[in-house]
C-alpha cells in the first residue's frame, strides 16, 4: 500500500483523472491512497482541518459505479479536493478560522465547491486558514498553525495556506482557495505549487455580503499550471447569483496552454517601482529572466505607476471587512484577533470622501496601467517580497531593515496588484540557497486568463521546478 500511496499521490490530476476513466485504477484506490498521505503527512503539517473518510470513501465507490454502468463523467471525476475553510460546505464543519464558528454547520455550499463537485470531484476534507482569511500567514486559534513542507519551522504563507501544503504534500490534487491581498498565490510561492487569481468574476463568487465586491476572487490551485487549468475549466463562467460573473473562452483553457511566445513584451521588475523585496527573493527569480529569453520573449526592465495602489487597497479592504465582519465584532469581540479588530474598525472610520477618492484613484491607476499595457503584454514580478519567514511571527514586521507599519504591508507585491483587476498567477520559480520555494508573478492583461496560463506553462515546461517535491511526500 505505501508504494501505491507514494505513485498515486504523485501523479497529476490529469494524470489521475485519466487512470481512473480508463479504469486501470479506481477512485476508491485514489482515495485511499489520499486518505493514507493525510494520516501519513498531516501530523507534520497540519494543513487539513476537517477530514470525512467514510463519505469520501462512499462517493469514492459511487464514481466507480458510475463507471461501471458508463454513466457521463465530469473532468474532475474521482479526484479528491479539500475545501478552503472560508467556504461554507452543507453539511461540513466551516469554521472560517474562528472561534465565534468554531462548531458551525452551514446549510448552503459555496458555488464553487458546487462546480467541483458537478465536474466529479469529491469532498475530503477542508484546509485551514487564518482567522476570515485575514492575512497571508495560516494560523488560527481553532486549529493551530499550517507549517511549510519545505521547512517545518516556517510558515506556508496564506490565507488558502493549507489548500498550498496539503498540494505540495500530495495529500490532495486539485484544491480551491481565494484572494483579496494574495492568498492564491502567496502560500503558492511558499509551497512551490501554482496558485492563480483570474480575473474578477470569471470564477463566480456566491454566497457573497456583496456581490458587487470585485477584489475578492475564488480560483484554482494545484502542483501544475495544466492542473491549475482543469480546474479552473470546471468552476469557470457565469452564474445569475453572481453579478459580476464573466463568459467563458470558446474553447477550454486546458485545451489551448500551448502558445508559441516569439516577440511578446514583456516588463519586468524586480520591486514594483520600489517596494522593499529580500535579496534571496531577487536572486532567485533574476536567474530566471534568461528563461523567457529563451522563449523568444523581449524582456525590457520597467514597472508600471502603481502610486496610490497603497490607498486604494487599505480603503476598500476596511470597507469590506466592516460590512462583512462588523456584525461579528459587535457580538463577539474578545474572540477575535486583534489584526481583525483593527480592520473591521479602519472600515468604521471611513468617510464618504475618503472612499470617493479611493475610487477616483482606482480609475486613473487602471487607465495607466492599461496604456502601460500596450507596450507589454505581460508584467513579471515577485509574488511575495520575503522568503517563508517563522512559523511562530504573525508577520512580517521589517524587510532590508525598513519597518513595516501595519500587517499588511509586507504583500503589497500581491495586493497592489489584485487592486488591478488583472489576472495573476503564481508559478514555482526555483530555490533559495536554504532550500526554499520562491514564486514568480506572472500579471497578464485586463481578461487574458488564458494568456497568464499560457505563460506560466510555458515556464513551468522549461524550467520544471515544480517537480521538486518536499522530503515530507517522498
Amino acid at each position: 500500500m505505501a508504494d501505491q500511496t507514494r505513485d498515486l499521490c504523485g501523479q497529476t490530476a490529469q494524470q489521475l483523472v485519466s487512470l481512473i476513466k480508463q479504469r486501470k485504477v479506481s477512485a476508491r484506490e485514489v482515495m485511499s491512497a489520499h486518505l493514507a498521505r493525510i494520516e501519513q503527512v498531516n501530523p507534520l503539517v497540519n494543513a487539513v482541518v476537517t477530514l470525512l473518510p467514510e463519505a469520501a470513501l462512499a462517493a469514492a465507490d459511487a464514481a466507480d459505479e458510475a463507471l461501471g454502468k458508463n454513466d457521463a463523467t465530469g473532468a474532475l471525476h474521482g479526484l479528491p479536493i479539500a475545501h478552503k475553510d472560508l467556504f461554507v460546505t452543507a453539511g461540513i464543519r466551516t469554521t472560517f478560522g474562528s472561534k465565534v464558528f468554531r462548531d458551525n454547520i452551514p446549510d448552503e455550499t459555496t458555488l464553487i465547491v458546487e462546480r467541483e463537485r458537478q465536474a466529479g470531484a469529491i469532498t475530503i476534507g477542508k484546509t485551514n486558514t487564518p482567522e476570515f482569511g485575514a492575512g497571508s500567514q495560516t494560523f488560527n486559534e481553532v486549529f493551530g498553525a499550517t507549517r511549510n513542507p519545505y521547512d517545518l519551522n516556517r510558515t506556508c504563507g496564506g490565507s488558502s495556506g493549507g489548500a498550498a501544503a496539503a498540494l505540495a504534500t500530495g495529500m490532495v490534487p486539485i484544491a480551491d482557495g481565494s484572494d483579496l491581498g494574495g492568498s492564491l498565490r502567496n502560500p503558492a510561492s511558499f509551497c512551490n505549487v501554482v496558485g492563480f487569481r483570474p480575473s474578477p468574476g470569471r470564477v463566480p463568487r456566491w454566497p457573497s455580503p456583496a456581490p458587487w465586491f470585485p477584489f475578492n476572487v475564488h480560483g484554482p490551485m494545484a502542483r501544475t499550471v495544466a492542473d491549475v487549468a482543469l480546474l479552473f475549466d470546471a468552476v469557470a463562467g457565469p452564474d445569475p447569483r453572481a453579478p459580476l460573473s464573466l463568459g467563458l473562452s470558446p474553447q477550454p483553457v486546458s485545451a489551448a496552454l500551448e502558445r508559441d511566445f516569439t516577440g511578446v513584451r514583456i516588463a519586468w521588475t524586480n520591486d514594483l517601482g520600489g517596494l522593499p523585496v529580500e535579496a534571496a527573493v531577487n536572486t532567485v527569480l533574476n536567474r530566471q529572466r534568461t528563461t523567457f529569453e529563451s522563449l523568444g520573449c523581449f524582456v525590457e526592465e520597467t514597472s508600471p505607476n502603481l502610486s496610490d495602489a497603497d490607498d486604494i487597497f487599505t480603503t476598500w479592504r476596511a470597507w469590506y471587512f466592516e460590512l462583512a465582519f462588523g456584525h461579528t465584532l459587535d457580538r463577539h469581540r474578545d474572540l477575535l484577533k486583534n489584526t481583525v479588530i483593527w480592520n473591521i474598525e479602519a472600515g468604521r472610520t471611513l468617510s464618504g470622501q475618503q472612499i470617493a477618492e479611493a475610487e477616483q484613484k482606482r480609475a486613473a491607476l487602471y487607465h495607466r496601467l492599461r496604456l502601460f499595457q500596450t507596450q507589454h503584454e505581460f508584467l513579471l514580478l515577485p509574488v511575495v517580497q520575503v522568503v517563508p519567514f517563522d512559523v511562530s511571527q504573525p508577520y512580517v514586521t521589517h524587510i532590508n531593515g525598513q519597518v513595516l507599519p501595519t500587517y499588511l504591508d509586507w504583500m503589497k507585491s500581491c495586493y497592489q496588484i489584485s487592486i488591478t483587476g488583472l489576472p495573476a498567477i503564481s508559478v514555482p520559480a526555483g530555490f533559495t540557497s536554504d532550500g526554499l520555494p520562491v514564486g514568480l508573478q506572472i500579471v497578464g492583461r485586463p481578461y487574458d486568463d488564458l494568456g497568464v496560463m499560457q505563460l506560466a506553462h510555458a515556464f513551468e515546461q522549461a524550467t520544471g521546478f515544480w517537480k521538486q517535491r518536499p522530503d515530507l511526500a517522498s
